[in-house]
């Protein structure tokens, strides 16, 4: 029957043509970095166990919460003790630095001094109370402080981009990582760009919060509240506790402050005020002594830290504090970052990312982002800090679980919520520097806000998100360049306009002035080059025309991976010196090259291409 059935149907077979267009294969499109991974579950499914499976699950899932909250304690601790460590490191140079008047009257100065002090301490809270302080003793006018204040804006954010490159192993969460955590640095860099000349030129900042301070009849309120304190000061006293009024007391000029120690020794203290006849000095003639108040402190109890005994200086103690919380805080975001994977997968994952990402629906979506800046302040309120809550949900970001669009919204209200706390502390100054005190605060406050409407109200003034992110692509395909980054935007330029400050504006302006303009420049061309071409000459639509090492990262890159391999450079150099085994000294050179990250991974995507189809050129022949 088959037999007759194909004689039967041969007939009806057309001629034989060509399947190279049904086998083609077509190429695949490229998947958006940016997109938010998927979070699979490659576990048994909740349905598929039995009771002790469900009730071994239960049980396992309330020990990693348990073991999350205490590595979440551990992350926080840690971050106080590196701060009492920078402190105990720089803490008296950053109070000599705030002593020279003279520096501080320059804006660009000023500004920088924020910077770096808030740097040495790594505490906006301290670098800010240093400043009212000193507005309140006389030694520092307002206008003089404003650039003061903004600086710090940017020396706190620079502990969650450090806290980033930890997540450096992997390429895509290192990408997202390091972009959520630069977010917060360039809404900080791009809001003193535009603020810091209007305020120099109009002073807006200084007579508004002096315009509102006047307005209303202000009295003295409460200390701010010390909530998360209250949980980490137990572990982090035990370990040390400072007397940070030295700081402010060499920042105002006492001599006596200098020769202190930060460590505190004695934690309960007691002032006894007494009347007593007092001999005065270069008496000639007449009553050589008179009555005065004299003032005498008593120690009642030592502080129950473990250096409170100790004879290192504040420097040593420092520097081991330092290595110290730098172990625990990088071994607790390692162990956070694994936890968060293992947790947060199926359909947990998909209800976490759910609900921070997905904004209202229409015609209310625009309010997402704001609800997102509200939660942001609340919660840099509660725990008091900008630098934790940023750091914190950097590595949510670099997991996939808060999107770039949604991080920006969330960092630029914690730059909100830790004015509030210095807002409230100010409200405790006694009432003759209650005024300035509160108005200081408040510049820190109109600052952040200002900075909100340029880069937040208007969707398409929001340079922060793109700029993140192009600085993700690069350090995401270069990982060197991240530590280039920091090293340049929060040490080495500063401390160069810092220098260039002391010797007057005529040499700050000849120096940086050239590279400002080049910089804009650059920039403008590249953004009408994405945009407008046509507008462009020819000669600069493109930037073939420049040498590649001025265009492109690529030689940069091998520079960095042949000094990295030293080992790899020995034995290329007896290559080149005719050794019998070149070949296999060649073929290590090349394996041990790729222990660049960046060149492994490259390697490895090439790897990874199909092969053109043989069939393919088999049915054209």
């Amino acid at each position: 029957r088959y037999t007759e059935f194909q004689k039967d149907r041969s007939v009806c077979i057309g001629p034989a043509v060509s399947t190279a267009a049904l086998i083609q294969v077509e190429p695949e499109k490229e998947d958006d970095p940016w997109d938010l991974p998927e979070l699979h579950d490659t576990g048994v499914s909740w349905a598929d166990l039995d009771t002790q499976g469900k009730v071994l699950r239960v049980f396992r899932s309330v020990g990693k919460f348990i073991l999350l909250l205490g590595l979440l304690y551990m992350f926080v601790c840690s971050l106080d003790i590196l701060s009492s460590a920078f402190q105990l490191v720089g803490g008296k140079t950053a109070g000599d630095i705030f002593q020279d008047n003279e520096v501080l009257s320059n804006p660009l100065a000023g500004l920088v001094i924020g910077v770096l002090v808030t740097l040495l301490v790594q505490s906006s809270s301290t670098s800010s109370s240093i400043v009212v302080s000193m507005v309140s003793s006389g030694l520092l006018q307002v206008s003089m402080a404003v650039p003061i204040i903004m600086g710090t804006n940017i020396g706190t954010s620079v502990t969650n981009t450090l806290v980033a490159m930890t997540q450096a192993g992997e390429r895509d969460t290192f990408r997202r990582a390091f972009a959520g955590a630069t977010v917060h640095d360039f809404f900080n860099w791009l809001s003193v760009l535009v603020l810091l000349p209007l305020e120099a030129t109009t002073g807006y900042l200084y007579h508004l919060t002096e315009l509102i301070v006047r307005s209303f009849h202000l009295e003295s309120g409460e200390n701010a509240p010390a909530l998360l304190n209250v949980i980490t000061d137990p572990l982090t006293h035990a370990i040390i506790e400072l007397d940070e009024s030295v700081i402010t007391g060499i920042a105002t000029g006492d001599p006596e402050a200098k020769n202190k120690s930060l460590i505190k020794i004695w934690c309960r203290t007691s002032t006894n005020t007494s009347l007593q006849n007092v001999t005065l000095a270069n008496c000639t003639r007449g009553m050589c002594w008179e009555w005065r108040n004299v003032s005498e402190t008593l120690n009642i109890r030592k502080c129950g830290h473990i250096f409170v005994n100790t004879e290192l200086p504040d420097l040593a103690v420092g520097l081991i504090l330092l290595a110290m919380s730098l172990l625990v805080l990088c071994t607790c975001l390692v162990l956070i970052v694994k936890l968060l994977n293992s947790v947060l997968k199926g359909q947990v994952a998909k209800v976490i990312k759910t609900i921070i990402n997905t904004d209202f629906p229409f015609p209310f979506a625009w309010l997402t982002g704001y609800l997102a800046i509200i939660v942001g302040a609340v919660m840099t309120f509660i725990v008091q800090s900008s630098s934790v809550f940023t750091s914190a949900i950097t590595p949510l970001v670099g997991i996939g679980v808060i999107s770039i669009e949604r991080a920006y919204p969330l960092s630029v209200g914690s730059n909100i919520g830790t004015t509030s706390t210095a807002v409230l502390a100010a409200l405790a100054s006694p009432g003759d520097t209650l005024t300035n005190s509160l108005q200081i605060a408040l510049v820190h406050l109109f600052f952040n806000v200002s900075g909100i409407v340029l880069w937040y109200i208007v969707p398409f003034m929001r340079a922060p998100i793109w700029l993140a992110k192009s600085l993700g692509d690069v350090t995401a395909r270069h990982r060197w360049f991240a530590l280039i980054y920091i090293l340049v935007c929060f040490f080495l330029l500063p401390l160069l306009i810092f220098g260039l400050s002391l010797a007057g504006w005529a040499v700050l302006l000849a120096v940086l002035l050239p590279p400002a303009i080049l910089l804009l420049f650059v920039v403008s061309v590249n953004v009408l080059q994405g945009r407008w071409p046509h507008a462009l000459p020819s000669c600069l639509r493109t930037w073939d025309f420049l040498p590649i090492w001025a265009r492109s990262l690529e030689p940069w890159d091998r520079v960095v991976t042949v000094v990295t391999a030293c080992c790899c450079c020995c034995k290329c150099c007896e290559v080149a010196q005719g050794d019998e085994e070149a070949g296999p000294v060649n073929k290590g050179c090349e394996m041990e090259s790729h222990n660049n990250l960046a060149m492994a991974n490259d390697s490895e995507e090439k790897e990874k291409v199909p092969p053109p189809p043989v069939v393919l050129k088999m049915t054209v022949l």
